[in-house]
């Protein structure tokens, strides 16, 4: 086990941050690791990794590292630190900091943490990520979409239950075609569930069906729907797509309430409330912490976390 000198931090691309917003993040942190300043510059500005991690700097960002385990250690004279393990390169490394936060999946913080007390492990383990699938697929051409007039097909009983033409991002010199005759990306989206159960126990079904289900089953849905839709207007699956990818998210959204199943808790008792308080020197955050799959409730939470660390137990 080797021993870090410098506390790491790490952007966790499950928590649904969007590449510009983690971008200027980190040009924010480590100016020469992105040239330029602008929000328009940072769609085609090129990332320094050789920045990212130097002993030089007072911010570390240290990528492909999974924590392990986190506890605090007191000393003889009264002092506590948080030491970090994590696994790095098949290598195990320990990090200390006068204080952690945890932004990570919620439901796992308990197996990292073992010192927390059994009613916060049981809080953080109730939400239930929901799985979704965002499918893109590479078209030679829109043609059959300008015949038709659309722009977004929704289609609840098919197996993707929408389709659109992905939006076009027009930055500062990012300026992709348009035309109908180029080529574009089509967005479609699948939500496995169970109708008719609970949202915990269909999110958990979802789960299972993202995990075991081959690319081949997506690829032929995805074509026979496609050409459904479109062939009418002269689509051809076997002609226009150019490529597909399945990006599935079995554990993607934060889980959010619902009065349906949910019981109805009193002011401080909702599991996302009980299962986010501090813990010594460690605080938790990321959009579990507020049972809420948004951005804005993801940094309130940060915010939330880090002024903790700064006030008196």
């Amino acid at each position: 086990m080797s021993s870090a000198k410098t506390a790491c931090v790490q952007l966790a691309p499950a928590e649904r941050v969007s590449a510009s917003v983690a971008r200027h993040l980190v040009r924010a942190l480590i100016p020469q690791a992105i040239p330029g300043s602008t929000a328009e510059d940072i769609v085609t500005a090129r990332v320094d990794y050789s920045y990212l991690d130097r002993d030089d700097w007072p911010v570390r960002i240290r990528l492909g590292s999974t924590a392990v385990r986190v506890q605090q250690v007191d000393h003889s004279g009264g002092s506590t630190e948080v030491e970090v393990v994590y696994g790095r390169e098949t290598k195990l490394y320990v990090v200390r900091a006068k204080g952690v936060v945890l932004a990570c999946w919620n439901m796992m913080i308990p197996f990292l943490v073992p010192e927390l007390p059994v009613p916060q492990k049981e809080a953080l383990q109730y939400g239930v990520k929901v799985p979704l699938v965002y499918t893109s697929v590479a078209v030679t051409n829109w043609r059959a979409f300008e015949q038709l007039g659309l722009a977004s097909v929704s289609s609840p009983g098919m197996y993707h239950t929408s389709v659109q033409l992905e939006q076009p991002t027009i930055i500062g010199d990012y300026r992709p075609p348009v035309a109908p005759a180029k080529p574009i990306l089509l967005r479609m989206i699948r939500t496995p569930c169970k109708p008719g159960h609970p949202a915990r126990v269909q999110h958990r079904a979802g789960h299972v069906e993202l995990l075991s289900t081959p690319f081949a089953t997506f690829e032929r849905s995805i074509r026979a729907q496609l050409a459904r839709m479109l062939g009418p207007a002269g689509f051809d699956a076997v002609r226009d797509i150019a490529a597909i990818t399945v990006n599935r998210w079995p554990h993607g959204y934060a889980y959010e309430y619902n009065p349906l199943w949910d019981p109805d808790w009193g002011p401080g008792e909702a599991p996302c409330e009980v299962g986010r308080r501090r813990c010594g020197r460690i605080t938790i955050a990321n959009s579990d912490a507020a049972a809420a799959a948004y951005m804005d409730q993801a940094m309130d939470q940060a915010f939330r976390a880090v002024q903790e660390l700064f006030t008196r137990s």
